[in-house]
């Protein structure tokens, strides 16, 4: 399947990226893709006319054009679970039915965004009054695709929320809740418990606690909660007020989900209609996903540039480097997206694949990231390609000073990435204060191989659209690259061994049952966690 561009990479083996600038310094204009003002340039990277060739021609190996219609048509696309995939039903503002198993499926969609809108107003302009008046902080529980997306989107449209301050809590370890409700007023907080089935248990876990929280200070949980779930007769039994409760169908995967109802923390954080435009952002990705040609399709190309360097160029890793503090959450939530969705050992008819399918995610704002691991990507000796993302303008004019510096340091560390800075170049910088063998040896310590490949996403500025705009176009990357690969990114049974077990350990850990079946490792963290447990 690779066989040919793997022969383009022993081609390229002796070329530099910055040598395909000097035979062409026009480069930049061709190897980019661009939907409306955001633009992905790829030219940092060493894929020239004929590999992208090559990477185009996969696209259409792979059926890519009838795999995205079948996806965008409602078929079960998701074949381990019989699903269809259709988390862009909730950002179909503008678009015809959206049929699954027969039914239309966009008039709930719509009634449901219709609710949250409404039951949005009225905690926003206070009709919906708490026990001790109007609302002032709403706390998202949730773990997964119920918190990563959320939370990274608020974070995200900080300069555009004018509603109650949220807080968002995952983690079972009570340090997470405690620390989260500490200081809130109970009697004027709003909690959303986003479950689906209300049944998992690190969120209901921390569910019951803030209720209780609530109870011990006379406030009302029945009014001063809601639910993301389908399980309405769980959250009816929960005791939240039916009113208060937002389903969402099986075709919407937790961490595709943050357009829809586990959104509800966004929208009352910036309002309905800033939650709108997200959407809308969203909804354009959707169409230019689906009409623009590969080469020029936005989404294609950063999967395909994706594949050249894990699959091809074999680099293991991905850094995912906003330079914008705002998206400080970004890399966090690419990592659920991406390695849940593709974190794959087999293809889709259940054959072990022969390569790993996706690369590590991670990555840091900066420019943060360059006091901290840059030195690695520069000088270490493995190659991380870098993908960075740009805003041209920022939200505080009255601090643009700051915004220059910002974008002077993301330009300056792509350059320098792909540039480097060769021995002769670096002896030269030196020979004032070195001579000899420690001038050698001083000047060793300053060079940077570069070759390093890089992309920006750069686009006018972080609003609404705009991140609505990234995250669909990171969301078809992951399809993309699924579809190339042949798996099926839609399901996630990694995740589910660790929970059985839990359920088997969670009464061995409280002493009720014995641990003695265990391995010998896991028996001895048991005892030794009985002995030294806390017993006040």
């Amino acid at each position: 399947m690779f066989e040919a561009l793997l022969d383009h990479r022993a081609r390229l083996a002796e070329t530099r990226i910055a040598d395909l600038f000097d035979a062409d310094p026009t480069r930049a204009d061709g190897f980019r893709a661009q939907t409306g003002d955001m633009v992905l340039d790829y030219s940092k990277t060493l894929i020239d006319q004929q590999v992208c060739e090559a990477l185009i021609d996969l696209c259409d190996k792979a059926d890519l054009a009838v795999k995205r219609d079948a996806m965008f048509a409602g078929a079960p696309i998701n074949q381990t679970e019989g699903r269809a995939v259709l988390h862009r039903a909730l950002r179909n503002l503008d678009g015809g039915p959206v049929v699954v198993d027969g039914s239309d499926v966009m008039p709930a969609v719509l009634e449901t965004l219709s609710n949250m809108e409404r039951f949005a107003d009225q905690v926003r302009n206070g009709t919906l009054r708490a026990a001790g008046g109007s609302i002032t902080d709403v706390v998202n529980i949730g773990i997964g695709g119920s918190d990563l997306g959320p939370a990274m989107v608020t974070k995200a449209l900080s300069p555009y929320q004018d509603g109650p301050r949220c807080h968002f809590v995952s983690n079972v370890d009570g340090a997470d809740i405690s620390d989260t409700l500490r200081g809130l007023d109970p009697g004027r907080t709003l909690v959303i418990v986003a479950s689906k089935t209300f049944t998992t248990i690190e969120t209901m876990t921390n569910a019951r606690t803030a209720r209780a929280w609530m109870m011990e200070h006379d406030a009302d949980p029945g009014l001063q909660f809601a639910a993301v779930s389908s399980a309405k007769d769980k959250t009816t039994e929960f005791g939240i007020h039916e009113a208060h409760v937002f389903g969402f169908a099986d075709w919407v995967g937790g961490r595709y989900s943050v357009w829809g109802p586990v959104g509800l923390a966004v929208m009352l954080a910036i309002g309905p209609k800033a939650f709108g435009a997200f959407l809308r952002g969203g909804q354009a990705m959707d169409l230019h996903f689906q009409s623009a040609q590969w080469a020029e399709n936005l989404p294609v190309m950063l999967a395909l540039q994706g594949i050249w360097h894990h699959q091809i160029c074999g680099y293991a890793t991905r850094a995912v480097l906003p330079y914008d503090q705002r998206l400080s959450l970004l890399p966090g939530y690419l990592q659920q997206l991406e390695m849940e969705s593709n974190g794959k050992g087999v293809t889709m008819s259940g054959e072990t694949l022969s390569q790993p399918a996706g690369p590590v995610v991670w990555g840091a704002p900066g420019t943060n990231g360059q006091h901290a691991f840059f030195q690695l990507i520069h000088q270490g000796r493995q190659i991380i390609p870098c993908e960075f993302l740009l805003a041209a303008m920022g939200h505080e004019p009255e601090l643009a000073h700051h915004h220059r510096l910002l974008v002077a340091n993301c330009l300056a560390q792509s350059k320098a990435l792909m540039q480097g800075r060769d021995l002769k170049t670096a002896r030269a910088m030196l020979a004032d204060r070195f001579a000899g063998d420690e001038l050698e040896r001083q000047a060793r310590h300053r060079v940077f191989e570069g070759n390093r490949p890089s992309t920006t996403l750069i686009y006018p500025q972080l609003t609404p659209y705009v991140l609505g705009q990234i995250i669909a176009a990171y969301e078809h990357r992951v399809f993309v690259e699924g579809v190339i690969l042949g798996i099926n990114s839609f399901d996630q049974w990694g995740v589910e061994l660790g929970k059985e077990l839990a359920t088997v350990l969670g009464p061995m850990v409280d002493g009720d049952v014995s641990a003695a079946e265990n391995d010998g490792s896991t028996r001895a963290l048991i005892e030794y966690l009985l002995k030294h447990r806390d017993t006040r």
